[in-house]
């Protein structure tokens, strides 16, 4: 069987390259005998791909010396705990909601302290990201958060908040590595790596080493203070040692194919050939204001819930998988991370024409 367009938010493609690399290297790592599923994580041959996958993210990213590099478990929606645990010293923060998962770590950072709601794009379905340029942001503030894309909703902010001095916490999940960023404008960025990275079951964090202290709230769990793990090179326990070795193969694809501005590009190249579809197409309509349209997640509808479902049926059928819209909004999405090939977008669109003559 050949293998289809995977067009899912997560988890989701992942380059053919690294599965191949995987593959070979499943029932005996390096001549090791066995798999990196079977080996120690003390083992000096996980320490040396553990290791080797830190300082490549590093290279990717520029990230600066006073940053830790950690790898974590719990999925991104554990950091909405961990986030307001480990910071959340005056018991204040700030939120910007611009979509179902700043929405959800807000809640969940209520359980901790007073959350203040500094904007929100809930008035028009989180179809924008509203205007963060002058927010009422007060020195009492221990972080402002946002969730940078939001894949349910294809959105991205293309500026960052004037944060006037505060802390940024940023959840980059569904955009992580698509294109550069400059680390030192953010305390904290985190990401689950299976949208983009790697397999579902890893975070990893990137934290500005003054903030990861003993001063946390109290009742804080021991694995989810941040020191906890920077002090045991994420090895506190048996980490996550599969999506770890997997997404060190993918740290070593970008950097191969021209690193994270090589990315961008292509991503702008593959998100320009589906919003321009979009843009002139009668039967098909993006959901998402032109200014803040994301290149990982782009959302769209026909107005006609049965005329939805028939294209997501006959598009499976066409061999384009997961495009149905997340089950909060309906429609379609396609997500089109670093993985997929710009021919499984023109594909995609050439489809899309298709459909619309036959169903004007």
């Amino acid at each position: 069987m050949s293998r289809v367009y995977n067009f899912s938010a997560g988890p989701a493609v992942l380059p053919e390259e690294v599965l191949k690399e995987a593959a070979e290297d499943m029932m005996d790592y390096k001549g090791c005998g066995m798999s990196v599923m079977e080996m120690s994580h003390r083992s000096k041959m996980f320490d040396d791909i553990i290791k080797e996958a830190e300082a490549d993210i590093r290279s990717l990213m520029n990230i600066p010396d006073n940053y830790k590099v950690l790898f974590l478990q719990g999925g991104a929606s554990q950091q909405f705990a961990a986030v307001p645990m480990n910071l959340m010293k005056k018991k204040k923060a700030g939120y910007i909601i611009t979509g179902q998962w700043a929405k959800k770590a807000a809640q969940e950072a209520k359980n901790y302290g007073e959350v203040v709601e500094l904007a929100s794009s809930a008035d028009k379905t989180f179809s924008y990201i509203p205007d963060c340029s002058d927010l009422a942001i007060t020195d009492d503030l221990d972080y402002v958060y946002i969730c940078e894309n939001n894949t349910i909703y294809g959105t991205h902010y293309h500026e960052l908040p004037n944060t006037k001095g505060v802390d940024l916490v940023s959840d980059v999940s569904s955009c992580f590595l698509s294109e550069p960023i400059d680390v030192s404008k953010y305390a904290v960025v985190y990401g689950g790596v299976q949208k983009n990275v790697g397999p579902a079951g890893l975070v990893i964090a990137i934290i500005r080493e003054d903030l990861i202290t003993d001063e946390v709230l109290e009742g804080t769990p021991t694995m989810l203070k941040w020191k906890t793990q920077a002090d045991n090179d994420s090895l506190y326990n048996t980490p996550n040692c599969w999506a770890i070795y997997i997404c060190g193969l993918v740290f070593k694809w970008l950097l191969k194919n021209g690193g994270l501005e090589a990315m961008k590009k292509r991503n702008e190249e593959k998100a320009a050939i589906l919003y321009d579809f979009l843009d002139q197409s009668k039967l098909f309509k993006g959901t998402v204001e032109p200014a803040s349209r994301s290149l990982m997640n782009v959302p769209f509808v026909t107005g006609d819930a049965d005329l939805d479902a028939k294209f997501i049926a006959e598009a499976k059928a066409a061999g384009f998988e997961n495009l149905k819209g997340h089950r909060t909004v309906g429609g379609m999405r396609a997500s089109i991370y670093n993985a997929m090939p710009k021919e499984g977008v023109e594909k995609l669109v050439a489809f899309m024409a298709e459909f619309e003559k036959k169903n004007s």
